[in-house]
């Protein structure tokens, strides 16, 4: 695992699993929200940002956080492996919301200056309530046509921590 590309609902923890994965495996984290988003949460123009992702995918190895379908297909090329994380809806919604209060006015550290948290409005919600069945069959088709890329589907925290232990065992027996 060298282009690791992490993917998955708003509130499925796809930068906690980044940071964490890259701790065990020495690699660099790229949060795609912090090169997305400018101050004042203004989006990148479509043609920067696909200049951008161009950019951050060149590195000889990295993990990737963060969904933008317009740029996934691109990113999935340069990947050798992709974690989708498939959890539900239930569980989305609560760290969405769990995120916002405690993070409340504050910058994440996963995104840009400028942007600091706020409470979700119901669009976003929305979005994440709607995700397992607007977005997760787009995204399991997409990966199943990827037969070279190495792809593995977490639907908990605890397939999560398995496989968090299953590459530091890993990474272990390799040193």
């Amino acid at each position: 695992m060298q282009r690791v590309m992490i993917i998955g609902s708003a509130g499925a923890g796809k930068t906690t699993l980044a940071v964490k994965l890259g701790e065990i495996l020495q690699l660099p984290v790229i949060h795609l929200d912090a090169h997305f988003w400018k101050p004042g949460w203004t989006p990148s123009d479509a043609d920067d940002w696909k200049e951008k992702v161009e950019q951050l995918i060149q590195g000889e190895c990295w993990i990737m956080d963060g969904n933008y379908g317009g740029t996934m297909e691109v990113r999935i090329a340069a990947a050798d492996t992709v974690v989708f994380l498939d959890f539900s809806r239930v569980v989305c919604l609560y760290r969405v919301l769990k995120r916002s209060l405690r993070h409340r006015g504050n910058r994440r550290p996963d995104l840009g200056d400028g942007c600091p948290e706020q409470l979700p409005d119901w669009e976003f919600l929305r979005w994440v309530w709607n995700y397992p069945g607007s977005r997760t069959p787009k995204v399991l088709s997409m990966l199943a046509a990827q037969a070279s890329k190495t792809t593995v589907v977490l639907r908990s925290p605890r397939d999560v921590d398995r496989f968090l232990i299953g590459v530091a065992n890993h990474k272990a027996r390799q040193s």
